[in-house]
């Protein structure tokens, strides 16, 4: 509890000085939603035009989408400079976190917080549009309302815990762009998707080697469609905490075997 109350005062204060630069924090959070909403747009379109994609509705499809969206919003809010650990290696800024009387990862976490007011908002109206629509079908009940929110919290889970992993690379290899273009945002962006519709090697891959389909296609199998039984949910809840407490025993081997630039 110590250092969750230490997290809230240093989120606070970060807030404080990103509000300090108001017309900034706002117009990127509108640009922010903005890209949501073309890229929604896109997958809108196509199902439009075909009706389906491998099966799955618009609604379904945009219940995926906003899962996604509203997942990865949560864990950049929280956590957001952890994306950015490369900068922090290579200008020695790390070094200041060590001197702090605070967890490094705490610290970090709470440097230059972004709160994704625009995506939350898209997320949660594409969610709600979507949930509607598959009431009116009766494809899912009431009971899928705290599951649903509960998956959101999960994925939130799982894409902190692969975004972590991946930073932690950055103790052995420095630079870690290109590793993140993978790991989270092409992974990411593939799961906006349903898995289903990639070839068989691919969604192996989003199912195991970067297993972000637990963030939101996996739980849904049964949410939506009943598939599967509760035991997939079961598995996508567990898959978060194995990735999440993976990326905190990396990270502290990482941090471990990091040597201060000197500067």
């Amino acid at each position: 509890m110590k250092w969750l109350r230490m997290y809230h005062l240093l989120v606070v204060a970060s807030l404080r000085s990103r509000m300090q630069y108001k017309f900034n924090f706002w117009f990127s959070s509108l640009m922010a939603a903005l890209i949501n909403v073309v890229e929604f747009a896109m997958l809108a379109i196509i199902l439009l035009k075909f009706g389906h994609i491998k099966g799955w509705s618009l609604a379904e499809a945009g219940y995926l989408y906003a899962i996604l969206t509203l997942s990865k919003a949560i864990y950049r809010t929280v956590a957001s400079d952890v994306h950015h650990l490369e900068k922090y290696l290579l200008s020695g800024d790390l070094d200041s976190l060590l001197l702090r009387p605070v967890p490094v990862l705490l610290g970090l976490m709470s440097f230059n917080v972004s709160f994704r007011i625009g995506e939350i908002i898209q997320g949660a109206a594409v969610l709600a549009v979507s949930m509607q629509a598959l009431f009116a079908a009766g494809q899912i009940s009431w009971a899928s309302i705290p599951l649903t929110l509960l998956v959101i919290l999960s994925g939130a889970l799982l894409l902190f815990g692969i975004g972590l992993l991946t930073a932690t690379a950055g103790f052995w290899i420095t630079r870690i762009e290109e590793l993140q273009n993978i790991t989270e945002d092409a992974a990411r962006t593939a799961v906006q998707y349903p898995v289903s519709i990639y070839p068989k090697w691919m969604e192996v891959m989003l199912l195991s080697v970067i297993p972000v389909a637990f963030a939101n296609y996996v739980p849904s199998l049964y949410i939506l469609r009943g598939e599967g039984g509760v035991w997939l949910l079961l598995s996508a809840f567990a898959a978060a905490v194995l990735v999440f407490a993976a990326g905190l025993f990396m990270w502290r081997v990482g941090l471990s075997r990091y040597q201060s630039t000197g500067s």
